[in-house]
């Protein structure tokens, strides 16, 4: 409302919703007046050079209405004051202001399902924080946006109240009462209209679930509307790919009980008609290469229908258009239906529109990596002809280098030139620098303490940095070690080792005989192709072996007791084609590692070979098979050095038997009778697993069961290698990707033992693969 007082002219909002309305009306009528001072009052918190430098008016201007109305209209837009009157007494304006109260504190009161700092830090971003002035609208807003939040984690019960509490100096405390109550959770998955499949056959392709006892930890029987949206996807990814073409979702009902703690989800489907694919014709311009896009095709004629077989067939022309530089290339496969006899025709409609080559290549989102370290793993080169292929080298190449949480490109049109692209790699960095200390248990070695710091991309130059310290009752290793993969231009790696190991024997007491190696060494990184690198380097080592308290050596380590030295030549090969390196489903490593020495006191040649394949039988179930292989020959007359073994036995070989133990062995001494493990020069391990997720874990594979058969020796030196001889073990394992890092347990049953072989059924390590 505006008021006119004869004595002391005022002008007064008192809700700035009101003032906003009013204010666009004509204000009565206020003699002007020229301005001699102006006096501000009510404030407590707030400066008065804030008001003062919002006013329109100024010491000397000439009052009107049509100012007073500015003024007021320009505090209230501060968001600082509740209530704002103008009044005159005599040539003086009065500016007399109410503040809003600030807030003092946020609490909330029975939070349990959301971390507190984030919620913090959301209601900050809104205006909601403490220091800042009180909005009872924000504060409403807040209050329906958790609840939103509760809901999206099916918390459909929870209640959240705001209360404000007044404190001294015209502030309040902001606290937040939840109730969260429990989780409503699904009782009930119908499907209604399938024939061909059983209920059990379509749930099983969704994540949601009515429960399990594995519940607890994937929450798959808490509703959420993005998961029911894939899982229909799903399901109908699951008609399309057997031949139902014309299948289609009519709706989806979900119901919540009164108590709001059980829901069910009703899915009405039409399954159509089965179609079976009758040929597959080409039709447009396909850049008279028809027999090589024909090479391409994955549809399967005389078999059912498949979706699945058709979008990776189109796509895979795309991508060999993308090879010729027709970046805008269209490809539509178009069904021709028979409803008569259920067969579909395809047609394979192409367009490759408009040859283009790339003019400039833009990286966005590195705020920490420099340019070149990502635009040296283009082969993708400006000023070139559009190339699909090289265009997805680079990205994988790029996103191989493990400093970025996404890397994406996208191809952007330029503005008047058609035959022109530009590509934008777009990446998002994550933290590549760890400090860790911690603690392992295994059940060979009980408690290891780690301590590590590493730095994979110093300084954002690209290179590694790292100082690993290990400690465990049979091994503690010191290592630093540096890598510059571009220690050439033409992609030549160079790595710098230095290390100190003690191993001490796996029996015997504590305090026995212990191998100590210290050592140094280069190696450089060779790429002979994209998936192709060879390693050489040389090593120089000093090994010793030293008695312990107590105790005397075996007589098999006498010959070792001085300090030997060595300068091995190393060479290997690493081939590395699978989709993940610690939860493969597909693709294989082979690695090949050799070391000859023929410098120092000890003489030898030494090679491994690995080859491990990984084969997708369904999205759900992986084979995975790994042979390791091992050779070693002493030289120029010497023996094979005992220290440089190969050992057999535990995690990471045959499981089911201890640690190193299936080799040679001996007595201790002549007059102790305890066998010790010496390992051998060669060696033969073979695994299989056969992978699946966890029960009630859905689709994930940081939680993996797998069941398994191993076979492995090492052999003597003058003993043949012989399948014989292998031992063999089955059993049953469990994989989970922890925030320690790979945790395998594994329970295994020898099948195939001879006397005297040390059982153990039961074992688990950190860090081990097969």
């Amino acid at each position: 409302m505006i008021f006119i007082d004869n004595r002391f002219p005022t002008l007064s909002f008192g809700w700035p919703a009101l003032a906003c309305v009013m204010l666009s009306m004509p204000a009565l009528a206020v003699e002007s007046f020229t301005v001699r001072d102006i006096r501000v009052e009510g404030l407590q918190r707030i400066e008065p050079g804030t008001v003062f430098a919002s006013l329109p008016v100024r010491v000397g201007d000439r009052y009107t209405a049509d100012l007073g109305t500015s003024a007021i209209r320009a505090l209230f837009a501060l968001g600082l004051f509740k209530d704002v009157r103008l009044e005159t007494q005599g040539d003086v304006l009065v500016v007399v202001v109410e503040e809003r109260p600030s807030v003092a504190l946020v609490e909330f009161v029975g939070l349990k399902e959301f971390d507190k700092d984030v919620l913090t830090k959301a209601l900050r971003d809104i205006g909601l924080s403490e220091g800042r002035p009180y909005d009872k609208a924000l504060a409403d807003k807040a209050e329906q946006e958790l609840k939103r939040q509760y809901i999206s984690r099916s918390l459909y019960g929870a209640e959240v109240v705001s209360t404000t509490t007044p404190v001294d100096r015209n502030r309040v405390n902001l606290t937040f009462t939840i109730t969260e109550g429990g989780p409503a959770k699904i009782s009930l998955i119908d499907i209604v209209g399938n024939q061909s499949f059983s209920d059990q056959t379509l749930r099983d392709q969704f994540n949601l679930d009515t429960g399990g006892w594995m519940s607890w930890y994937t929450k798959s029987d808490r509703y959420s509307r993005t998961k029911l949206n894939a899982d229909l996807e799903a399901l109908r990814s699951y008609y399309l790919s057997r031949g139902f073409l014309e299948f289609r979702i009519d709706s989806t009902q979900v119901a919540m009980a009164p108590n709001k703690q059980e829901m069910s989800i009703t899915i009405n489907i039409t399954e159509g008609e089965r179609f079976v694919t009758s040929g597959v014709t080409l039709e447009g311009n396909y850049l008279d290469r028809d027999d090589e896009f024909k090479s391409l095709i994955k549809i399967a004629v005389g078999k059912p229908y498949n979706a699945e077989t058709v979008a990776e067939t189109t796509k895979a022309f795309t991508e060999y258009f993308g090879k010729f530089g027709f970046a805008f290339a269209r490809v539509e496969a178009k069904p021709v239906i028979d409803r008569q006899n259920n067969r579909v025709q395809l047609v394979l409609q192409a367009e490759p529109s408009r040859r283009a080559y790339v003019r400039r290549i833009q990286v966005a989102g590195n705020d920490r990596t420099r340019d070149e370290v990502i635009r040296r793993e283009f082969r993708q080169l400006e000023s070139a002809w559009y190339d699909g292929d090289k265009i997805r080298l680079s990205r994988d190449r790029v996103d191989r280098l493990g400093y970025f949480l996404s890397v994406n490109v996208e191809t952007l049109e330029v503005p008047g030139a058609p035959d022109q692209v530009d590509l934008l790699f777009t990446v998002t960095e994550k933290p590549t620098g760890s400090i860790s200390l911690g603690a392992g248990f295994s059940s060979v070695e009980k408690v290891a303490l780690n301590f590590g710091i590493r730095q994979d991309n110093a300084f954002g130059s690209g290179n590694f940095l790292a100082v690993e310290v290990n400690t465990s009752r049979f091994n503690q290793n010191l290592v630093l070690s540096t890598t510059n993969p571009y220690y050439t231009q033409n992609g030549i790696s160079r790595t710098l080792d230095v290390f100190h190991r003690t191993t001490r024997p796996f029996f015997g007491n504590i305090n026995s005989y212990r191998l100590i190696n210290t050592g140094l060494g280069v190696r450089f990184g060779v790429p002979v192709t994209e998936t192709d690198t060879v390693f050489v380097g040389v090593n120089a080592e000093q090994t010793e072996v030293k008695e312990g308290t107590g105790i005397l050596m075996p007589d098999a380590w006498l010959p070792y007791r001085e300090k030997r030295t060595a300068l091995p030549l190393t060479l290997g090969w690493a081939r590395d084609r699978r989709d993940s390196a610690l939860v493969p489903t597909r693709g294989a490593l082979q690695r090949f590692n050799s070391d000859v020495s023929l410098a120092g006191d000890s003489h030898y040649a030494r090679a491994s070979y690995q080859f491990q394949q990984y084969i997708p039988l369904t999205k759900k179930y992986t084979f995975a098979f790994n042979a390791d292989v091992g050779w070693g020959q002493g030289l120029n007359g010497q023996e094979f050095p005992l220290f440089k073994n190969f050992y057999v036995g535990g995690l990471g070989s045959v499981r089911g038997f201890e640690r190193t133990t299936l080799g040679p062995s001996e007595p201790f001494n002549a007059t102790n009778p305890q066998l010790i493990y010496l390992g051998g020069p060669k060696k033969l391990v073979f695994n299989a697993e056969f992978i699946t997720p966890f029960p009630g874990a859905g689709n994930d594979k940081t939680l993996r069961l797998f069941g398994f058969t191993d076979a492995g020796r090492a052999f003597g030196a003058n003993e043949p290698v012989s399948l014989d001889q292998l031992r063999v073990s089955a059993g049953v394992g469990l994989s989970w990707i922890s925030p320690m890092g790979p945790l395998r347990f594994s329970y295994a049953t020898p099948i195939v033992k001879q006397t005297g072989d040390r059982i153990q059924r039961l074992q688990f390590q950190i860090g081990t693969s097969f």
